[in-house]
C-alpha cells in the first residue's frame, strides 16, 4: 500500500510542477483558443495539459520500476508493461498535441488511437480470456485475433468516451480519477481474496493514473488555468483503459465458482467506472444521428451542458457529476466485498440513475429564472456548437468548431 502511495505522489508532484511551464510553451506557440465576449474567461486558456500529465506518469514508472513489490507487478502480464504505457501515451499524447494546436482530421486522430492499442498489444498488455462463473460456461478464452481486436476496442471507446465527458473545468480529470481509485480498491481487495497479496498490475495503472489526474486537478478545477485538451483526455482514457484490460484478465479460472459479485465485477467495473461517460457518448452518437448529423459533429446536449441549462453552477455541476460516479462505482465496489448475488446489479443501476436524476434537478426554490441560474444565462443560450476538443466548458465554445472522433 506504501508503495502505490509514492508512486501516485510522485506521479501527481511531477505533474504538478511541470504545469507552469507547459501553459507558458502553449501560450508561446499559440495552443490556446480565443476569447470571445460571452466566455467566462478573461484572458486565453492553453491547451496541452496532457504534457505534464505524461512527464508525471513517466516519473512515476520510473520509481515503481525501482520499488520491490511494484517494480514486479509491472512485470505480471507481459514483462513490458513500462514499456507498453511509455510507447502507447508517447504516440497518443503526440496525436493529441498536434490536435490542439493545429487541428487534426478525425479519421487520423482515430487511426492514433488504434495505434496505441496496437502498441499496447505489441507489449504484451492484452484482454487474453474472460472469466465468467462456472455456470456461465466458466473461462472465455480468446484467440489471438480476438484478443487483439477487443483489446483496441477498448482503448478506442475508452478513450472517446473519457473526451465525451471532457467539457467542464476538472470534470474529464476528476471522474477518471475517481474510476482509477475505485478500481484501485477493487483489485487489492480481489488480489487479497484470490491470491493473498494486495501487489497487482492493476492497482500500479491506477496509481498512476489517480497521481496524474490529482497532480492536474490544482490547475484545472474552475477557474481552470490551462486545459488538459485531446493530449490529457486520450492519454487518461488510455491508462483507464489499460488498468481495465488489465483487471478484467486477472482473475484466476480456479476462482470461478460461483455466480456472485466478487467474480463478475472484473467485467462489471469497467461498465461502472465509465458510466457516466459511456452513456453521455452512446446518447450523443444517437442525438446526432438521429437530427441527421455525423456522430462526431459537435452539439450542447452533452450531460454537463443540460447540468448548466437547469440552472447548476459550473462547480456545482461538476460535483454533481463526481458524487454519481463515486455513488455507483464504489457501491459495487463495497457489494463485491459482500459477496451479493449478481442478481442485485440491475436494482443498483435503477438506483444510480434515479440519483442523477434527482441531483441533476434544478432547484426551483431558489432559481425561478434568477437566482443562481441566471448568473449562467450564457450558459443557457446555446450557441451553434460546442468545443470540438477536450476544454473546459466555460471557454469551450471559443475553439474552432471542427469534426473530429472525439468530441467533448
Amino acid at each position: 500500500m506504501r508503495e502505490y502511495f509514492l508512486v501516485a505522489l510522485v506521479t501527481a508532484v511531477v505533474t504538478y510542477l511541470l504545469v507552469p511551464p507547459v501553459r507558458a510553451f502553449a501560450l508561446r506557440i499559440g495552443a490556446a483558443p480565443e476569447v470571445r465576449e460571452r466566455d467566462v474567461h478573461k484572458v486565453p486558456t492553453p491547451r496541452l495539459g496532457g504534457l505534464a500529465m505524461f512527464g508525471g506518469m513517466a516519473a512515476g514508472l520510473l520509481v515503481a520500476t525501482n520499488l520491490p513489490w511494484v517494480g514486479g507487478a509491472l512485470d505480471q502480464q507481459s514483462g513490458q508493461t513500462a514499456m507498453a504505457l511509455l510507447a502507447a501515451g508517447g504516440l497518443i499524447v503526440v496525436t493529441g498535441f498536434l490536435d490542439d494546436w493545429l487541428g487534426m482530421d478525425a479519421l487520423v486522430k482515430l487511426g492514433g488511437q488504434i495505434a496505441a492499442g496496437g502498441l499496447l498489444v505489441y507489449y504484451g498488455v492484452t484482454l487474453r480470456y474472460l472469466p465468467l462463473p462456472s455456470n456461465m460456461g466458466g473461462e472465455l478464452s480468446l484467440d489471438t485475433n480476438l484478443q487483439v481486436v477487443i483489446t483496441i476496442m477498448i482503448v478506442v471507446v475508452t478513450i472517446n468516451a473519457v473526451n465525451f465527458v471532457d467539457g467542464l473545468d476538472g470534470l474529464a480529470a476528476g471522474i477518471v480519477g475517481i474510476a482509477a481509485l475505485a478500481t484501485l480498491v477493487y483489485s487489492m481487495v480481489l488480489s487479497q481474496s484470490l491470491q493473498a497479496t494486495r501487489i497487482n498490475l492493476t492497482a500500479v495503472v491506477a496509481s498512476l493514473l489517480i497521481g496524474m489526474c490529482l497532480g492536474f486537478l490544482p490547475h484545472n478545477f474552475n477557474p481552470a488555468k490551462i486545459f488538459m485538451g485531446d493530449t490529457g483526455a486520450m492519454l487518461i482514457g488510455l491508462i483507464l483503459a489499460t488498468s481495465l484490460v488489465t483487471i478484467v484478465s486477472s482473475v484466476p479460472s480456479a476462482a470461478l465458482q460461483v455466480n456472485r459479485f466478487p467474480l463478475l465485477l472484473p467485467v462489471l467495473l469497467p461498465v461502472a467506472v465509465l458510466v457516466l461517460p459511456l452513456a453521455d457518448l452512446i446518447m450523443a452518437v444517437v442525438r446526432r444521428t438521429s437530427a441527421g448529423m455525423s456522430p462526431f459533429a459537435p452539439d450542447r446536449g452533452h450531460l454537463h451542458h443540460r447540468l448548466l441549462d437547469i440552472g447548476h453552477s459550473h462547480r456545482r455541476s461538476v460535483l454533481i457529476m463526481y458524487a454519481w460516479t463515486f455513488l455507483f462505482a464504489f457501491a459495487l465496489v463495497a457489494l463485491s466485498v459482500e459477496g451479493v448475488p449478481v442478481e442485485v446489479f440491475p436494482p443498483i443501476i435503477a438506483v444510480a440513475i434515479a440519483i442523477l436524476v434527482l441531483l441533476s434537478r434544478q432547484r426551483w426554490r431558489s432559481t425561478g429564472g434568477n437566482g443562481r441560474g441566471g448568473a449562467h444565462a450564457a450558459h443557457r443560450m446555446p450557441p451553434p456548437a460546442d468545443s470540438s476538443d477536450s476544454q473546459s466548458g466555460t471557454a469551450a465554445a471559443t475553439a474552432t468548431p471542427r469534426a473530429t472522433a472525439t468530441t467533448g
